[in-house]
């Protein structure tokens, strides 16, 4: 934790889905995807939410965004209950809390501009473009790292790497204070995935942006993270500060997935820290 009041707070957060099938009046079987989880993340840190496949973290994410409603528990901004908040009161929520999901593609409009695209969240919520829509898309374009002559472009005109630059760019035009990175880097080749790290530490320092990343790579997370939470079966079995997660476990579960990891050669990580530095990214 970083001293400082929580920006995103999350208490006791179920999500609980109706099975269909079976017989036509037999009682229908019920899921609980995420069951009473407890998750802040303060100004400037990053929350890792980790654990395998079908563990719920994407569910749990969708939930604080908003995105989903949640069975039962609260979800709070900068000391607000946004539970139930509608209207007006979810569009200051959204300027508050945005989301990068895994696959750009699928998350950007294949019809429309990136000019268009980046603006759009501040259409929906009928909020002026400051300095109009072309200047406003090219500031944010050069931000993260893209062409701003390329503004007028669709998203199938760019690469992965690029067009996650976009979503980025997208999240960052209303002002968020929290970005939820619901598996943001793992659709990215190794090489895009680690420039697409380096955006988000300096978005990061630059900002004081709070995120909360979901993630399965772990070897990501260690690079990422300030604090991490590991989910297995809807539930957070773990959490803590990354290295103490990392260094002792105490969970089960977390060692296992430790375990997983394939181990790099204490000289390959020497070598490629080497690299970094001389290029001058961060290691």
């Amino acid at each position: 934790m970083t001293g400082t009041a929580p920006l995103l707070t999350a208490r006791g957060l179920v999500r609980e889905f109706t099975l269909r099938g079976g017989a036509p009046f037999a009682r229908r079987a019920v899921l609980r995807a995420v069951d009473g989880v407890d998750l802040e993340v303060c100004a400037g840190e990053t929350l890792a939410l980790v654990g395998e496949s079908g563990s719920g973290k994407s569910t749990t994410a969708r939930l604080v965004a908003r995105l989903l409603d949640a069975t039962a528990g609260t979800v709070e901004f900068e000391g607000e209950d946004v539970t139930r908040r509608t209207g007006a009161a979810l569009h200051r929520f959204r300027s508050g809390v945005q989301v990068v999901f895994q696959d750009p593609y699928s998350s950007l409009n294949p019809r429309h501009t990136v000019e268009r695209i980046v603006t759009a969240p501040l259409t929906y919520q009928g909020r002026e473009v400051p300095g109009g829509a072309r200047a406003f898309t090219r500031a944010l374009m050069e931000r993260v790292g893209l062409d701003p002559d390329h503004s007028t472009r669709y998203p199938a005109q760019f690469s992965g790497g690029q067009a996650q630059r976009i979503g980025i760019a997208r999240a960052l035009a209303v002002g968020p204070k929290v970005v939820i990175c619901d598996e943001a880097v793992s659709a990215l080749d190794v090489s895009v995935q680690a420039q697409v790290i380096n955006l988000l530490r300096r978005l990061q320092r630059e900002e004081g942006l709070g995120y909360l990343f979901i993630a399965h790579d772990l070897a990501v997370v260690r690079q990422l993270a300030d604090r991490v939470a590991v989910m297995h079966e809807g539930r957070v079995v773990e959490s803590g500060d990354r290295d103490a997660v990392f260094g002792a476990p105490r969970h089960e579960y977390t060692r296992t997935l430790l375990a997983a990891v394939p181990r790099i050669r204490p000289e390959w990580e020497a070598a490629r820290r080497a690299r970094a530095r001389d290029r001058g990214d961060d290691a």
